[in-house]
């Protein structure tokens, strides 16, 4: 099958051939309908060794596709099926598995593979898709059900105010979700303009340029602090900043990956008894509320979709993300090619 395969840190990705695995007894393969390039396969090709990143693995974690071969043991699932894939391969068998909590088993390990015609997942990793969704907008499932995970451990109330630093795709999905969950302001910062009208597009109250006048400007919009600060960028020194904008017992979650170690001074979160909490993947219950968060409504994720690609052009739109281009989502679609 054709693939598009990491090469090294410093080298732009190429395309090549892999063989098509086939499925275990708990396994489909399926066919790759669709898959979206996340910013943390950007992280991983930076810094291979952390993320367990070989030369010639196969990327891409967001993904949907159908059902072509299902192994001797799945029942749930025939050719033909259309899923979403949650991309947490747990052991299927502790505590944490059984409760739809894959991500917390001691033996997780986030697969790749969507970048490609073909995969074999587990069959509790995957989830029929609604009959009116199109398939490829099922590759959105993952970075909405992330964003989902955050808002529930921000213990986000109706009638909150509401700050997320960082207008990426999980930033405006936090926007998203935010809004969706009650919250009264919800503001989005960044240091670049070009996603205002998109996250106004996904529920955004409010857009902020990040910068030394971000308290001040945040407070003109909406009348006070923020209750809940979502740092969702990932750079040294940003979770100091979302402790110093929070109000007095708020809470700053912290979401965006920084590999490498962090600044930080914990004096302004002790003295104003914030709540700092991280958040990272999801459980299955979530993933499964992502899907049905897809269909129609008055703000949709599918607004963060800039461009469907084949995998022919991979190589060139991955290194057009690392040097940050005005794109949001892009799909790797079977379609395109």
């Amino acid at each position: 099958m054709k693939a598009v395969l990491f090469d090294g840190v410093g080298m732009p990705l190429k395309v090549g051939e892999r063989p098509v695995s086939e499925p275990a007894s708990d396994e489909v393969m399926l066919r790759i309908a669709a898959c979206g390039i996340c910013g943390s396969d950007l992280h991983m090709t930076e810094d291979p060794k952390t993320f367990g990143l070989n030369r010639h693995d196969v990327l891409g974690h967001e993904f949907a596709g159908e059902v072509v071969r299902c192994g001797t043991a799945v029942s749930e699932f025939k050719p033909g099926d259309r899923v979403a894939v949650a991309p947490m391969r747990g052991c299927g068998t502790c505590d944490n598995c059984e409760k739809g909590e894959p991500a917390w088993c001691a033996e997780m390990r986030l697969i790749g593979g969507g970048y490609a015609e073909y995969t074999t997942v587990t069959a509790r990793q995957c989830r029929i898709l609604p009959d009116d969704l199109p398939i490829e907008e099922g590759a959105l499932a993952e970075p909405v059900a992330v964003a989902l995970h955050c808002v529930m451990r921000s213990g986000l109330k109706p009638g909150a105010r509401v700050l997320i630093l960082g207008a990426g795709p999980i930033g405006l999905l936090v926007a998203f979700w935010a809004r969706r969950q009650g919250a009264r302001d919800v503001i989005v910062a960044d240091i670049n303009r070009h996603q205002e009208e998109r996250a106004t597009s996904v529920g955004a109250t409010g857009f902020a340029m990040s910068g030394p006048g971000l308290a001040q400007e945040f407070r003109a919009k909406t009348g006070g602090a923020p209750d809940i600060v979502f740092e969702c960028v990932g750079k040294r020194g940003l979770i100091d900043f979302a402790c110093q904008l929070v109000r007095t017992h708020g809470t700053v979650v912290g979401v965006g990956l920084c590999v490498g170690g962090d600044d930080w001074d914990p004096f302004a979160a002790l003295s104003k008894e914030i709540q700092l909490v991280f958040a990272v993947f999801f459980n299955m219950a979530e993933f499964e509320t992502a899907l049905s968060a897809l269909g129609p409504g008055r703000y949709r994720p599918q607004a963060l979709i800039t461009g469907r690609i084949g995998l022919n052009d991979v190589p060139e739109a991955f290194e057009g993300l690392r040097r940050r281009t005005t794109q949001c989502k892009i799909l790797i679609a079977a379609d395109a090619a």
